[in-house]
């Protein structure tokens, strides 16, 4: 697989900034992914040392100085709060393929925040990367997620059952695609190549 040769962007949007992660973003990080709450449905436990925030901001780095993906901090342009993240990791560029993932602080939902963030990757992911295709996963009990999901115009194209055993617990997943001459951004339609 060719390797991507990008600069991980930092992205606007009307109310958001998606920007790479740094070191200083490792307390707002470890309380994002320490919640049983907000990772109820995610596909591992809560952390529970501060060091698994370390160890996921270096491997977004590496992720980007390899060119495999970007997850970017997502940050309140109203107060410059850190609300989460947004990514797009195992990018194919022999298939123009990616996956798409967020994880807000549970503050933060309801909002419209993981849809906007994510529209703005897309966009990314489209017009810069010229995917062909973005997947998405999530627990089929994450109704909210989905929502997002159909939203920003991805289709479910079907479930892996029985996909992830997390504290014991055994759950499926619904997977979610997003063809490039699907896409609809806020300028219009993608044309398809």
């Amino acid at each position: 697989m060719a390797r991507m040769s990008l600069t991980t962007p930092t992205l606007h949007t009307a109310r958001l900034r998606l920007r790479p992660f740094t070191d200083a973003d490792g307390d707002a990080l470890f309380a994002l992914h320490s919640s049983a709450y907000v990772l109820r449905y995610w596909d591992a436990p809560p952390w529970s040392e501060r060091a698994r925030a370390e160890r996921f901001i270096a491997a977004c780095q590496q992720m980007a100085d390899e060119g495999t993906g970007a997850r970017l901090a997502l940050d309140r342009l109203s107060d410059g709060a850190f609300i989460g993240w947004c990514s797009l990791t195992r990018w194919n560029p022999d298939y123009r393929s990616a996956s798409l993932g967020y994880c807000l602080h549970n503050a933060a939902w309801g909002y419209g925040y993981a849809t906007e963030a994510a529209s703005a990757l897309l966009q990314w992911a489209f017009d810069t990367l010229d995917l062909n295709r973005v997947q998405a996963e999530t627990d089929t009990r994450n109704v909210a997620s989905a929502r997002v999901l159909e939203k920003v115009g991805f289709m479910r194209e079907g479930t892996l059952r029985e996909d992830c055993v997390v504290n014991g617990e055994v759950s499926d997943s619904w997977v979610f695609g997003l063809i490039r001459r699907e896409w609809r951004s806020s300028s219009g339609p993608v044309p398809a190549r």
